[in-house]
């Protein structure tokens, strides 16, 4: 007996090891993955077609891989960017679109670096998180520092890294570099048409593309890193900007200059089985945005998609059908409030603006740190501007269409051209049938988040029997359709006993106010409304009515409750600023405002306290700073 328990124990033993050695050699089949981002920039580089560009290292690595056509950032913007990468959810439908907020994420939607983790994988961050909603980044990581890296990986376990590259971020056309100094020329800058010729203009160009270089030198320290550990072989690299940019009109803005980026994947030849085209230097038109990476990482790994992600997997064993359309989505760019959805297909890009009563070049206080950014808007202050480089600075249209292969730079909107129509009409359905598929948390306003959420996710309460969904999909579309409007409708919607509702009706009525005048007894008595959204946009249309005493009465109420927040004040000094309404008192309340928090603020506190932001902002257009 002991000597057939010897026997056994030492089968049981071997095979232990045999099993163990198979783990391990599954594991280490298993790619390493590096991802490679850049912040800010569209595709500027040779590989791309841009001849004024110096990328030799990401035009090589084109050339090794494979250089994606249609690759796109769902926002265009960074923070909401990277909720969508980081969770596979689109920002919008997550309740974490809005820029620089810290909304309850569902605990349903766990981020990816997470699901890797637990499928082995070694994960580090080097080092921007900015994921946008409440939490603790560092902790979904192995390692998220300055110093994190892949060489950090236990022997034997595959590693995700990731190294963001901050070299090409807006900040970094601020610092002015005398002409001189500069390798690319100002003179040599071919403009976009939308774009005055300034000094300033041509030098922060310059400027940029000096630094897309510097970039592209750092990506090639990475790569050569990786060569030099040998591990080049096992690594699957990809490269991407984390949306586009970065002077005015581009990041930020829904055209293809702020959501079309640079996307490129170099896949070893052990994992040929996963090229997306015939060989390495192909091209790939595949529609591809940010809420296709993470189920796409898992497909490379051999996990399945969890159902709540809404991306489709293009690498991989698990590769998943080409979408036809892009989502795109704009929602509150720090202090300036806004909303539009776009549809992406091959040839054209629809856009919907919910919000078309603000301009498209709002005065955003951080953007307008570029000297290229002020002198647009001086030039068209001094009537210096086109017709072309005007647009920026007026009202939106509520719906634009363009076609992108004969106007790439997007100036010309079809949308009322009849020989369109079909197109529209085929683009506006699809962005009705995706705002419901993902329930798309922005048609309420932000400041009734809390009120509706309390503790918890806005991705949750869309999808709870509280949230009257289609009615607010339809009361939105009913106020941002075209022509006249349906004013007795608004009225309806302005007696809704759900605020949001309401705000749509009073949306309609601001859109539509040249048609509006019978609305101004039900705006009048709509007066003490509590719901801050809301009740901002009927002073706003009061006062574009006429009833400017009234408009005062209801913006200083809410400036002058204490119990409101920081987002409810920046909601009535957008409407302030955009009817330039100025009163002694609304002028007296902003001053005081301002000089009682200006020498709180310190550093980037300035841009992230919005309320003071608006006030100096409206402070400086009317000379009294």
């Amino acid at each position: 007996m002991l000597k057939f328990n010897k026997v056994k124990v030492s089968f049981i033993l071997t095979l232990f090891v045999v099993l163990s050695g198979l783990t391990m050699s599954a594991q280490q089949q298993r790619p390493n993955i590096l991802w490679i981002t850049s912040e800010d920039n569209s595709p500027f580089l040779g590989c791309y077609g841009d001849a004024f560009a110096t990328t030799p290292t990401l035009d090589k690595l084109a050339s090794e891989g494979f250089r994606y056509t249609n690759a796109y950032a769902n926002c265009p913007v960074c923070a909401p960017a990277r909720n969508t990468i980081i969770t596979g959810v689109y920002a919008a439908s997550n309740g974490n679109e809005q820029m620089r907020s810290t909304y309850p994420k569902s605990k349903l939607v766990i981020p990816y670096p997470e699901l890797l983790r637990k499928a082995g994988y070694y994960c580090t961050n080097n080092v921007k998180t900015d994921y946008n909603f409440a939490g603790d980044y560092k902790a979904m990581w192995d390692e998220c520092s300055p110093t994190a890296h892949w060489k950090n990986s236990p022997e034997g376990k595959p590693f995700f890294a990731i190294f963001n590259l901050l070299t090409t971020h807006e900040s970094q056309i601020f610092p002015y570099i005398p002409d001189a100094e500069l390798r690319h020329k100002p003179e040599d800058v071919v403009l976009p048409p939308y774009h005055p010729d300034t000094k300033e203009m041509r030098h922060d160009w310059a400027q940029y593309y000096d630094k897309i270089e510097d970039m592209d030198a750092q990506v090639g320290s990475l790569l050569k890193e990786l060569e030099e550990s040998g591990l080049a072989e096992n690594t699957i690299v990809f490269y991407y900007a984390d949306h586009g940019g970065v002077l005015a009109r581009s990041k930020r803005y829904l055209f293809e200059t702020g959501t079309w980026v640079p996307f490129i994947v170099r896949i070893p030849e052990q994992y040929k089985k996963y090229f997306p085209a015939e060989k390495p230097s192909d091209t790939v038109d595949r529609n591809v945005s940010f809420v296709d990476l993470a189920p796409t990482l898992l497909s490379l790994i051999g996990e399945e998609k969890p159902d709540y992600m809404q991306g489709n997997a293009f690498l991989g064993n698990a590769v998943e059908p080409e979408p036809r359309y892009v989502h795109l989505t704009r929602g509150r760019m720090d202090e300036r409030i806004d909303m539009s959805r776009a549809v992406r297909d091959k040839k054209y890009r629809y856009i919907r603006n919910y919000m078309p009563f603000r301009i498209y070049m709002q005065h955003l206080a951080y953007l307008f740190n570029a000297r290229s950014a002020q002198s647009w808007e001086n030039y068209y202050q001094a009537g210096k501007c086109n017709e072309l480089q005007s647009i920026a600075f007026q009202p939106k249209p509520v719906e634009e269409l363009y076609d992108t292969e004969n106007d790439p730079n997007e100036l010309y909107n079809l949308a009322d051209d009849p020989e369109y129509k079909d197109v529209l009409e085929r683009m506006r359905k699809e962005n009705i049938r995706w705002m419901k598929h993902i329930r798309d948390v922005a048609l309420i306003p932000e400041t009734e988040y809390a009120k509706r959420a309390g503790d918890g996710s806005m991705y949750d309460y869309m999808r709870s029997e509280a949230c009257p969904f289609d009615d607010l999909l339809a009361a939105a579309e009913l106020a941002t359709e075209p022509g006249k409007g349906a004013i007795y409708d608004y009225l309806e919607l302005l007696k809704n006993k759900d605020s949001a509702i309401r705000f749509w009706g009073v949306t309609g009525l601001l859109i539509h106010i040249d048609n509006a005048e019978q609305a101004l007894p039900a705006l009048k008595a709509a007066a003490d409304e509590d719901a801050t959204a809301t009740a901002v946009l009927i002073g706003e249309a009061l006062c574009r009515l006429g009833e400017k005493e009234l408009a005062e009465t209801i913006f200083l109420r809410i400036l002058k409750d204490e119990h409101r927040t920081m987002m409810e004040r920046t909601w009535v000094l957008n409407s302030v600023d955009a009817i330039d309404f100025r009163t002694s008192e609304l002028e007296k309340w902003i001053n005081d405002f301002y000089n009682g928090k200006k020498s709180e603020l310190k550093g980037f506190d300035v841009y992230s306290n919005y309320d003071f932001s608006m006030c100096k902002t409206i402070l400086e257009k009317w000379d009294v700073i």
